[in-house]
């Protein structure tokens, strides 16, 4: 569900989704409303090694990172990192204490929809809950749901 949602390119580049951020940029420059062109193995190098903030020059750090990650990592493995660092609300790190709070069950007991809207929160976890999720998060947890179900469930970089 993760991949679908946050990175659907993952098991296809390096690190880094150049065509993305080229676009960003390119939005940026059109004067369109900043968007995030993070990849997972980004978003990993910044929750590892770098601070949490919005700039420029962290994003700048980030490239060559998540670069020298994909190198020296196997997909899978950067995937278990992620969802083990990745922030899911007010002090909960990673997707196994984020089952417990919101769904008081492991991760491997999670149902496809619960997973769906663990997925859903991750952009913004201080706002969004997954166990009570709003009609906005329940349309995105339903689109997220439809194309892991397409994918088997898995992807193939992941297996």
């Amino acid at each position: 569900s993760v991949i679908m949602s946050e990175d659907g390119q993952f098991c296809g580049h390096h690190g880094v989704d150049f065509r993305e951020l080229n676009a960003v940029i390119n939005d940026a420059l059109d004067g369109e409303k900043p968007r995030g062109a993070s990849t997972i193995t980004m978003q990993t190098a910044k929750n590892l090694f770098l601070f949490n903030s919005r700039s420029l020059l962290r994003k700048a750090a980030e490239i060559p990172l998540a670069i020298y990650l994909d190198i020296v990592l196997p997909k899978k493995r950067i995937m278990e990192i992620y969802l083990n660092i990745a922030e899911w609300g007010d002090g909960t790190f990673g997707i196994e204490a984020a089952a417990q709070r919101y769904f008081k069950r492991p991760a491997a007991n999670l149902s496809a929809r619960q997973a769906a809207l663990l997925t859903v929160a991750l952009p913004n976890p201080f706002v969004r809950n997954p166990a009570k999720p709003g009609a906005g998060m329940r349309r995105l947890a339903n689109l997220i749901e439809r194309r892991a179900a397409k994918a088997g469930g898995y992807v193939g970089c992941v297996r």
